[in-house]
């Protein structure tokens, strides 16, 4: 019997929307359906179709309360309802605005919920919300103003006072292929084909809370999307991008490798850019990942090979915060860096961020000629002291090898590592301002070098 009912509506609905003479049959098929089941239960009296019942006449009086004795039992579930309520109320009001083409004022919407919750409470009515069903009811009828509200609460209170004894007999199965006449318009199966084709995890959060809507209600429903969305938001920020930079050629902008990777890199010097703020839920996530570089050096084209990383150039352009949290772990990769002789430089960090740093402390210990306008000018920088350290320790074999005939002999290894030994001891040197080179802030290399 309901499916009937269903492919009448549909039917309807189908005619009303292929043809503008017959648009009114598209607004009429909700009544039709309900006097058609109605005038079928009167004269069949079928056993096997429950219908809605004997309805109270009138409407419920006024009333002010008067005992608060109930309040602390019923904070938690009025909580409860409020929190669905309002999930309930947006969440139908956005699909609708999305449909329709207009701007949803969330704001707007909760204030008119609240103002009817109010006055309704004077009522002993239950707590009002954007109903899924009946929106979608009054939109599938050509609902397009809140006139269509002021008008349907005209003709229910109307209905309550004079017309109850008629709907005793309205078969639930109609009531029922109403809703779902006018729920299948607001699936929109596009959009899910649209996140499948554009992201799997908007999809697999489509999906997710499609189907927990359809099995256990709107509310379950809505619950759950909120919380995967919040879980998803929570991956991300604790797992935030992270990306080495390279310098375009013929320029002195950097971008990522992974994006361009003609971009130069150079032996000795990495560039990280953090796109995200840095606190507490992210930074040893950060820090692994400056660990990996370190230790998985990635493949330079430029500049003297010294065979291992001596630079951390960190390009905070993109962090708007960082918490206490990650000030105490920047410190601590500081020392961590310094016993592995690994200087870190800082570019770009904005206003607020960098007076955090300084007031943190951070720049002191980092050192405050390590703390540049543009990663380009830290690169050159870094280049500098590299080259200047590299130079001296060049001519430590030559040195070693005059002292005696035996040290012809040397294996290769050793001779590598005694000009590396030696590259570490100028290289500080050459930050701490005991070298040629001082630690300020070099003119711009020649274009050979950069």
């Amino acid at each position: 019997m309901g499916s009937a009912f269903l492919v009448v509506l549909l039917t309807m609905k189908h005619l009303g929307k292929s043809d503008k003479r017959l648009r009114f049959l598209r607004a009429s098929g909700p009544l039709t359906t309900v006097v058609l089941g109605t005038i079928f239960v009167k004269i069949f009296h079928p056993p096997a179709i429950p219908v809605v019942g004997e309805i109270p006449q009138g409407l419920p009086k006024f009333s002010i309360p008067r005992g608060f004795e109930h309040v602390l039992s019923l904070t938690p579930t009025a909580a409860l309802i409020t929190g669905v309520a309002i999930l309930e109320s947006v969440g139908i009001a956005k699909a609708l605005a999305a449909k329709n083409g207009y701007e949803l004022d969330s704001n707007k919407e909760l204030f008119g919920l609240g103002i009817a919750n109010i006055c309704g409470s004077f009522f002993s009515s239950y707590p009002a919300t954007g109903s899924f069903s009946r929106s979608a009811v009054n939109h599938e009828s050509g609902a397009k103003t809140g006139l269509s509200g002021i008008i349907m609460g005209i003709i229910i209170g109307s209905a309550l006072l004079f017309m109850t004894p008629l709907f005793t007999d309205i078969p639930q199965c109609a009531l029922a292929a109403i809703v779902i006449s006018a729920v299948t318009g607001l699936v929109d199966y596009e959009e899910a084909i649209f996140l499948w084709r554009i992201d799997k995890k908007d999809f697999f959060l489509w999906a997710i809370t499609f189907i927990t809507t359809l099995v256990f209600g709107i509310e379950i429903g809505v619950l759950v999307g909120v919380g995967f969305s919040l879980a998803f938001v929570i991956h991300e920020s604790a797992n935030p991008h992270i990306a080495v930079l390279g310098r375009l050629p013929g320029t002195t902008v950097y971008r990522n490798i992974l994006q361009y990777p003609e971009a130069f890199t150079y032996n000795g010097i990495v560039v990280v850019r953090i796109d995200a703020p840095i606190y507490f839920a992210n930074i040893s996530y950060i820090k692994d990942r400056l660990r990996e570089y370190e230790l998985n050096l990635p493949n330079s084209n430029r500049g003297l090979d010294v065979g291992r990383v001596y630079f951390v150039i960190l390009e905070m352009s993109p962090v708007t915060y960082i918490d206490s949290s990650a000030v105490q772990a920047l410190k601590d990769l500081h020392q961590e860096y310094k016993a592995r002789h690994i200087q870190i430089a800082i570019a770009n960090p904005n206003r607020q961020v960098h007076l955090l740093l300084s007031r943190s402390g951070i720049l002191d210990l980092i050192g405050a000629a390590w703390c540049f306008v543009r990663v380009h000018d830290a690169v050159q920088v870094c280049l500098q002291h590299v080259q200047n350290a590299s130079s001296s320790a060049l001519k430590l074999p030559s040195q070693a090898s005059g002292d005696s005939a035996d040290s012809i002999s040397t294996s290769k290894e050793e001779q590598r590592r005694i000009k590396q030994d030696g590259f570490f001891k100028n290289l500080w040197k050459a930050k701490n301002g005991n070298a040629d080179s001082s630690a300020e802030v070099q003119p711009l290399l020649q274009q050979n070098l950069v």
